[in-house]
């Protein structure tokens, strides 16, 4: 009898210290925001975790796609040298590609879309639509690379940390769309480098996509006026419904923010 009740005693001893050293790993893993996570509102899906960057980054991807490949329309037909033509005919063919890409992960992912730029890039195409001669060619070529800029450091943050295969891959594809626009904006010759630099130095990480441009050239900026991007400059396709997947993200997985309407 003693030796049964020893033995017991033993099992609960042992069992009362095992539960002592779970406890505290047990408590610290169920605590919210324990060690820093910044996924708390990550989901999963079929192609791999979706976070909320991710959700963000698709979102900016159409985003931009919905005012800069009006853009290059525009400065295809107003460019006043053939470098900046040819940058508008870099936009166009890039963006047309890029929102055909992210249409279809969104699809896939179960995500919404927006359909329309929001206001602060429907200032920008007013400020372009303002503009003739030398200037708009300045004001095109400084305010499309000051936005690319900002986007790369986005594309580069969502690549390295996405574990979304899909997103992985329109990284991928957006930091090569990216890399070419910078590349035939400043090849224009009308990039003013001090005028970015200072903008870096004083903006404040993550960069926000409705952040206004900093004043690129000494000609003042026209009133911004009504733009109705759709009629002389087209727009992307519509965004379809999203696909129901499985795995997607279904309701967790937030449609975009109709807020950034004007």
């Amino acid at each position: 009898m003693r030796s049964v009740t020893g033995t017991g005693l033993v099992v609960a001893a042992l069992a009362a210290t095992l539960a002592a050293l779970l406890f505290p790993i047990w408590s610290f893993a169920e605590r919210p925001g324990a060690g820093g996570d910044v996924n708390t509102q990550t989901v999963a899906t079929s192609f791999g975790p979706l976070s909320a960057l991710d959700r963000d980054f698709v979102n900016r991807v159409r985003l931009a796609g919905l005012w800069e490949l009006p853009a290059g329309q525009q400065a295809q037909e107003r460019g006043t040298v053939p470098a900046v033509r040819e940058a508008g005919d870099h936009l166009v063919e890039g963006h047309a590609a890029l929102d055909r890409h992210v249409r279809e992960v969104a699809a896939q992912l179960g995500l919404g879309l927006p359909d329309r730029p929001n206001a602060q890039q429907l200032q920008w195409l007013a400020e372009l639509s303002a503009a003739r001669g030398a200037a708009y060619d300045r004001k095109f070529a400084n305010i499309l690379r000051l936005a690319h800029g900002k986007v790369f450091t986005v594309v580069a943050q969502v690549r390295a940390t996405t574990r979304n295969s899909l997103v992985r891959a329109l990284a991928d594809d957006a930091n090569t769309t990216v890399l070419d626009h910078i590349s035939m904006l400043e090849r224009t010759g009308f990039v003013n480098f001090d005028a970015i630099a200072e903008d870096a130095a004083t903006s404040s990480p993550p960069p926000s996509p409705s952040a206004p441009p900093p004043s690129l050239d000494a000609t003042p900026a026209a009133p911004p006026v009504p733009v109705t991007p759709s009629r002389t400059y087209s727009l992307p396709p519509p965004a379809t419904p999203p696909a129901t997947a499985t795995g997607s993200p279904g309701a967790t997985g937030a449609p975009a923010d109709r807020r950034q309407h004007p």
